[in-house]
């Protein structure tokens, strides 16, 4: 049997004029934790899309889990991916508690006519806890920082209880601290939880230099992949963002080793 997550053969996706992906191939082994790099436009966000079952492939094929995906076929999948975006923001008035939006996660599996039960109680309970949240369990989710309210994204995608982790620039406005405590969390529940993950950045200080794999995006092609080492070399860098080798390095500086 396959240990094949992800297969991508030659996917083309194209919103009006702009052609997001231009014949994009990806294979994921289960297990692997693979990192996307690229500047803004690369396609990244498009690939984490069709990956999740909801992009317009205009050619090609992509099989996820082992379900080949078309148009509109990818609800069944999406339980059994956990999706965690940018940080976004919440109105503070919004009358739910962090404890609440967790359960959000178990949504999917009860069904529109079931309600949540002990069981789906202690899973909400069990992932606040993994992600460090509990002590806010009963707090609006709105009177968050941006830090702890991706902790509880990530805590919702838990609740799903998925087979495969997307994030697409998680980090995204976040301070230095609190940047670093999600890449480190990111990286513990990948290990823990035997997941398979894909971890979506245009910041070179964001990546977790942990990931197995690199994959480096520019204009809607993959341009390269390999171990952190061999594809995140400075000349590598320097053409993938258009800049030169010494600010390249300079930003490298910062990077967060987790």
């Amino acid at each position: 049997m396959s240990n094949t997550v992800i297969s991508i053969e030659n996917a083309v996706v194209s919103y009006r004029e702009d052609v997001a992906l231009r014949g994009v191939s990806l294979r994921v082994k289960s297990g692997e934790f693979v990192g996307i790099v690229g500047p803004n436009g690369a396609g990244k966000t498009t690939l984490l899309t069709i990956i999740n079952g909801l992009g317009k492939l205009v050619h090609g094929r992509v099989e996820v889990l082992g379900h080949h995906l078309t148009q509109g076929s990818g609800h069944f999948l999406r339980k059994k991916v956990g999706y965690v975006p940018q940080v976004e923001n919440i109105d503070p008035r919004m009358p739910i508690s962090v404890r609440e939006v967790v359960m959000i996660g178990r949504y999917g599996l009860l069904g529109l006519l079931r309600r949540p039960g002990k069981h789906d109680w202690e899973i909400v309970d069990e992932m606040l806890e993994l992600v460090g949240m509990t002590q806010l369990a009963q707090r609006p989710i709105g009177h968050l920082s941006g830090g702890e309210q991706q902790r509880v994204a990530i805590a919702r995608c838990l609740a799903q209880e998925p087979e495969l982790f997307l994030f697409d620039e998680p980090t995204a406005s976040l301070d230095w601290r609190a940047k670093t405590d999600i890449l480190r969390l990111v990286k513990l529940i990948h290990d823990s939880r035997y997941l398979t993950s894909l971890f979506v950045t245009h910041d070179l200080s964001c990546l977790p230099v942990a990931c197995d794999r690199v994959v480096l995006m520019k204009q809607g092609l993959i341009w390269g992949e390999g171990s952190p080492k061999e594809a995140l070399t400075d000349d590598n860098l320097s053409q993938l963002y258009d800049m030169p080798i010494p600010a390249v390095r300079e930003r490298r500086k910062g990077a967060i080793l987790v």
